[in-house]
């Protein structure tokens, strides 16, 4: 029986997207298609500005292209960059049972080494193949005990997947098992990224994906340069699995790998607020949907929860944007004082124009939750169920209960869905011409010579 290091690595040297069932490849490439999307809403917030001024002075000139700009840097400093843009605003594909978000590190670590390394596009998506599944796997191999330490998974597994997908592009030949085995070795020694955030606000988690990509890139550029790292990291006696998790299943990283994808769990977010809290949303928006909704009317609510989310993401008095966008009392709220129908996102600026409304406020403070035994018995690896109650003014109630949200698994978006989102998105910033070429590169990456998102 082959060490899981190894076994995983070998997984990662044979990773062929052609080979991958058609809904896997599908899937890719809605990621793919939701990726830039995402990185163009994240590009106009105020810590990209941040990032880019830290870069500024901390970057060379390179091969690799910076989302939505003509400046071409090192591929370090452009994997930190666009992973800034596109995992910082918590409206990024997810993965509900890993608790983390593979495409903003995935897929930044995977532009940023291609174009330096003119990949073709096929090869491009070979890697990014194994990264989400490697990244996705990982995560679930160590949860719930990983987050109930007080770590943030994209951080922490996010480093080992954006290592295997760097070294995919990067290492060739019959030693390329060994050489991303020596990447996790490195990889591993730079996992980091705490949830302290969830109780005293911050802004640190905006950093959080993009430090994961720049570090697992770095560590396959160091491996490259020479460096090594010990090629048991995963279930060596002081490695990854015994520093990071309470709770190792082995089988959820190893079992059906290379046959099963685990890349299909993966959820496309209508919103910018935390995967666990969407049916919650969408419940209140059932709500609004009414043509009697009058919030006025409202004197409590009640929000039925699983334990995975109690006292993390139940909070009913956020101190900042981020925490507010981790509390599923105010993004309860949120949606139901802006009337938020079932087919409206509530977006970064709704949050951040709205985190100290009275009325939204007034609203937080009517919201109970408590754990329900429907909603934990319901609450998946791809998705986690809501109940929501409202309790009028005249005393009578009502109730909707949300399985699945809306873009999981199991309530997939249509295509069509993901190039409405994507062209009006694009449209804010790029003309009709620009932003049909780039659509049009995305859903024909597989046969692209080379890879250039400009």
């Amino acid at each position: 029986m082959k060490a899981p290091t190894l076994e995983l690595s070998e997984f990662v040297a044979s990773a062929k997207y052609s080979l991958a069932p058609q809904a896997i490849q599908d899937q890719l490439i809605a990621c793919l298609l939701d990726y830039f999307r995402v990185a163009s809403i994240g590009q106009r917030m105020p810590w990209s500005r941040w990032s880019e001024a830290f870069t500024a002075k901390t970057s060379h000139s390179g091969n690799s292209r910076v989302l939505f700009s003509e400046l071409e840097l090192d591929a370090l400093s452009c994997t930190f960059l666009n992973t800034i843009y596109a995992g910082s605003v918590d409206a990024d594909d997810v993965h509900v049972g890993a608790m983390l978000h593979p495409g903003c590190v995935v897929i930044s670590s995977a532009l940023a080494i291609a174009q330096e390394r003119q990949s073709t596009g096929l090869e491009t998506l070979d890697a990014i193949l194994a990264g989400y599944e490697c990244m996705i796997r990982l995560g679930l191999a160590i949860q719930p005990g990983h987050f109930k330490r007080g770590f943030q998974s994209t951080s922490t597994c996010g480093v080992l997947g954006a290592a295997v997908t760097a070294a995919k592009l990067i290492f060739k030949g019959p030693d390329c098992a060994v050489k991303v085995a020596q990447t996790l070795g490195v990889a591993a020694s730079f996992c980091g990224g705490l949830t302290q955030f969830f109780h005293s606000g911050s802004t640190v988690k905006r950093l959080h994906a993009a430090q994961a990509a720049s570090s697992g890139v770095k560590a396959a550029l160091l491996v490259e340069a020479g460096f090594d790292g010990p090629i048991d990291i995963l279930e060596g006696e002081d490695g990854f699995f015994k520093a990071y998790s309470d709770s190792l299943d082995l089988g959820q990283l190893l079992n059906g790998l290379g046959l099963h994808y685990e890349t299909a769990g993966v959820a496309i977010k209508p919103h910018a607020s935390s995967a666990r809290v969407l049916s919650a949303i969408e419940a209140a928006s059932t709500f609004v949907e009414s043509k009697n909704f009058d919030p006025q009317k409202i004197e409590r609510i009640d929000l039925g929860v699983p334990k995975v989310i109690f006292g993390r993401l139940t909070s009913s008095n956020p101190k900042d944007v981020q925490a507010a966008q981790m509390s599923a009392p105010f993004c309860v709220a949120l949606a139901l004082h802006l009337r938020k129908n079932t087919t409206q996102s509530i977006n970064m600026d709704d949050f951040d124009r709205f985190i100290q409304d009275p009325g939204v406020r007034a609203l937080c403070a009517k919201i109970h939750c408590h754990l329900d035994d429907q909603v934990e018995a319901t609450s998946t690896q791809e998705s986690v169920s809501a109940k929501l109650t409202i309790t009028w003014s005249d005393k009578t109630t009502s109730s909707h209960f949300i399985q699945a949200p809306k873009g999981s698994a199991s309530r997939p978006y249509e295509l069509s869905d993901h190039l409405s989102k994507l062209r009006d998105e694009l449209h804010k910033r790029l003309s009709q011409e620009k932003t049909a070429q780039l659509i049009e590169r995305v859903l024909n990456f597989a046969r692209l010579d080379t890879v250039h998102v400009d």
